[in-house]
């Protein structure tokens, strides 16, 4: 790779006639500029022509900077194969597929927009769209909200600080299998569940007892809360982590003032934790349209098929691409959820200024 090659004397001669020349002149440039970016910019133009000079004279085959890419480049190589194989061609190969009928086994066909008009009359696709969104709606503010609850709480100094913030993140980092089978079981339909024994013996006529995820007036809710209670731990740690940034003399001039509690929240450590809620907001948005295990744990039953007052996208997604085989729907539906993503995440950050700053 530093292999020299013989120097032509003449060669070099007429390279140098037209390099030193422009650094010269890119130089003059860098003592004139007084704009900082534009001074920085013109000071590595000036290395790039340096640098182009060592080469005419040296002979090498590769100048400075292509010997640092090539190394730092062979680094990322390895990651990004593996991306590029295992990620990345999927994606487009996917975005391809939306716009063709394929099982898996016959050829391909295309089929242009026909699997797009196919959602327009698809049920189940109508119904996991709406749950869906009916989903984010209400776990994104009941989350945030819980979360910061809790982080505000847990700032504070109080005994056994530790132990509670440990209880409140353990739901995130359990076996989601193992939550799900001990909820399904405190929430069982039967009367004889806990959580409905408890309301029984609180005055509930035995037929107007909940069914949970067993009844589908009552399985989103029961998805909701669920939800909210996993991973409000997480969310609470990325809201200490904000809270602890905040600079307590703002605390202490406030409290100088005469403020409150209250006052002290909402002038001081909301303002402060909005980057952080807008960081939150997006990732659990996000999250919460790729929803899938959540769902098929407490709702699937034995068979494992939600029904059309459970069923969100992904999983109407994986149930068209893998029970039915119709690849090219899935892919489609795929796509649609991507752009709803995509769109929702764009109107978030252009309210990022105002929301964040």
């Amino acid at each position: 790779m530093g292999q020299k090659k013989s120097v032509d004397p003449a060669e070099v001669k007429r390279k140098l006639a037209v390099l030193e020349p422009q650094l010269e002149a890119m130089l003059q440039r860098f003592e004139e500029e007084q704009d900082p970016k534009k001074k920085l910019k013109l000071g590595k133009q000036a290395d790039r022509i340096r640098d182009r000079i060592r080469q005419a004279k040296t002979g090498e085959r590769f100048s400075r900077q292509t010997k640092r890419d090539i190394v730092a480049y062979s680094f990322i190589a390895p990651n990004f194969i593996g991306f590029a194989v295992f990620t990345l061609g999927p994606v487009i190969f996917a975005f391809i597929l939306a716009f063709l009928n394929w099982d898996g086994n016959n050829p391909m066909r295309f089929a242009g927009l026909e699997n797009f008009a196919m959602m327009i009359g698809n049920q189940r696709f109508l119904a996991s769209l709406k749950n869906t969104i009916v989903y984010c709606v209400a776990t994104v503010p009941i989350t945030l909200a819980a979360a910061l609850g809790l982080a505000v709480l847990l700032n504070q100094k109080i005994k056994g600080r530790n132990f509670f913030r440990t209880v409140s993140f353990f739901p995130y980092v359990a076996s989601l299998v193992a939550v799900a089978a001990v909820w399904n079981m405190l929430f069982s339909p039967a009367k004889s569940g806990p959580i409905n024994m408890i309301l029984y013996n609180l005055g509930m006529a035995a037929k107007d007892l909940p069914k949970w995820s067993a009844d589908k007036d009552w399985v989103m809710f029961t998805i909701v809360f669920f939800s909210v209670w996993k991973n409000m731990g997480y969310y609470m740690v990325i809201y200490l982590a904000g809270l602890q940034g905040i600079n307590s003399e703002l605390y202490e001039a406030c409290s100088l003032d005469g403020a409150n509690a209250w006052q002290r929240f909402r002038y001081i450590t909301w303002p402060q934790l909005q980057p952080t809620t807008f960081f939150v907001t997006i990732i659990l948005t996000i999250n919460c349209f790729k929803v899938y295990d959540i769902v098929y744990m407490l709702a699937g039953g034995s068979n494992g098929v939600l029904n059309e007052s459970a069923i969100v996208l992904v999983y109407h997604i994986y149930e068209e691409a893998f029970r039915n085989w119709n690849l090219g729907y899935a892919s489609a539906v795929a796509m649609v959820l991507f752009l709803i993503v995509l769109a929702i995440t764009l109107v978030q950050f252009r309210g990022e200024k105002k929301y964040a700053n």
